[in-house]
């Protein structure tokens, strides 16, 4: 039997500059599909599995007043705290896809020596995507 207080993990929410271009991004590089856009774009969610990922826009009045400004990514040579990780069974086709629509490319599918290969690309904000197959078992 579960408790009650037993938290379920609901989704994450991203933050970026153009809601339902992200959700429309999203959609055409990584091929997630559209559960929610709402008609203010200022809130949008993809079907990601068990979880949601959801976006809303950097600066908003609910966000900045109550838990402060949301740090954007500056640079290149800087990245923010959150990485975005898809799990594709052919890493390869879903990177070439990704890059094919706008996402930049960072670093070329590769077998990792825990078992997994993964290769990393930029969305339009600049956030880290991971983009890797499942873990193989020994």
């Amino acid at each position: 039997m579960t408790s009650k207080l037993n938290p379920a993990y609901a989704y994450t929410v991203v933050y970026v500059k153009d809601v339902a271009k992200s959700v429309e991004f999203y959609g055409k590089a990584f091929g997630a599909s559209v559960r929610r856009l709402d008609d203010s774009h200022r809130w949008g969610e993809l079907e990601s599995g068990q979880t949601t990922i959801a976006f809303t826009p950097v600066h908003q009045r609910e966000t900045d007043d109550l838990t402060g400004k949301v740090e954007e990514h500056k640079s290149k040579s800087q990245r923010n705290q959150l990485e975005v990780c898809f799990a594709y069974a052919d890493v390869d086709t879903a990177y070439k896809r990704a890059v094919e629509n706008g996402a930049e490319a960072v670093s070329q599918p590769e077998e990792k020596e825990w078992g997994q290969k993964v290769g990393y690309v930029r969305d339009i904000d600049g956030i880290v995507v991971r983009m890797g197959s499942h873990v193989k078992s020994h």
